[in-house]
């Protein structure tokens, strides 16, 4: 069993726990239930923000620990006012240390779109995601199969909320796109061998049609791999690991969006 399987297993059960403990009623009656979607894909491609979508994870498998004295609240505000264009906020507990009140306390004091990342098997976790106050959900195509994507998907899209479809190849790729995505996301880090490699966004960019907004995740550390991915056609960034190993990820992410800009400044300069 690869970690992936591991994590999904664990989901299933954790479904079944959370649904018998706080039906959906109740989930419904949240304060964020009724509130407006802001919406992911209108930020990440508005030309005046960076396009990056800063995470708050504490840990992961593959890494451990990576930064378990973090504050959602600090580091969520420093973001945003970083120049990040959105939010990705882990709320898995047992593989990364996050939590559902991380992602409340993030939209608390962040107006902008939030990821609730986590790995979705039902739609109790989507009803659950409109009541903790995100306004995009995560599909992961390695994780569901094709037809179970499109269901969780179009229900999704009937709270109100955005999907981002995470693939791993050109194979859950072509099996996985359906009409009610929104954003779709080349992972970088194989999530079953959690080995990185940019080149899997090179190769797949062309492969999404543009009526997506596309976007590459993880192993992202230089803002110079930003323009070429930029170049390549990609409108979004999921960066997280290179921010929050910093001490400060809200300091880290404010140097690298810095000089993202500048780069990207000289850029739009040669171009014209």
């Amino acid at each position: 069993m690869n970690i992936l399987d591991k994590i999904i297993a664990r989901k299933q059960e954790e479904v079944a726990e959370k649904s018998s403990l706080v039906p959906v009623k109740l989930l419904e009656k949240s304060e964020f239930f009724e509130s407006n979607v802001v919406s992911m894909k209108k930020y990440v491609c508005d030309p005046g923000k960076s396009g990056i979508i800063s995470e708050f994870k504490r840990k992961s498998p593959s890494k451990g620990m990576i930064n378990g004295a973090a504050d959602v609240e600090a580091v969520s505000i420093g973001y945003m006012q970083a120049g990040a264009s959105a939010l990705s906020i882990l709320t898995d507990v047992d593989f990364f240390g996050g939590s559902n009140g991380d992602l409340k306390i993030a939209r608390q004091y962040n107006f902008c779109p939030i990821l609730r990342k986590d790995f979705v098997v039902d739609e109790y976790q989507i009803i659950e995601a409109k009541s903790i106050g995100a306004d995009c959900i995560l599909l992961i195509a390695a994780a569901l199969e094709p037809l179970r994507l499109r269901e969780l998907a179009t229900f999704a899209k009937s709270l109100g909320l955005e999907v981002l479809m995470e693939v791993h190849d050109g194979e859950e790729l072509e099996r996985s796109l359906c009409e009610d995505l929104d954003l779709v996301g080349v992972n970088n880090r194989d999530l079953k061998t959690f080995e990185v490699s940019l080149q899997t966004s090179m190769d797949l960019v062309d492969k999404i049609p543009s009526d997506f907004v596309k976007i590459s995740e993880s192993g992202i550390s230089d803002p110079a791999t930003l323009i070429n991915l930029k170049r390549a056609g990609f409108e979004g960034f999921l960066i997280g690991e290179s921010f929050m190993k910093s001490s400060r990820p809200e300091q880290a992410a404010y140097n690298f969006i810095k000089e993202y800009k500048k780069l990207l400044a000289k850029e739009t300069e040669v171009a014209v």
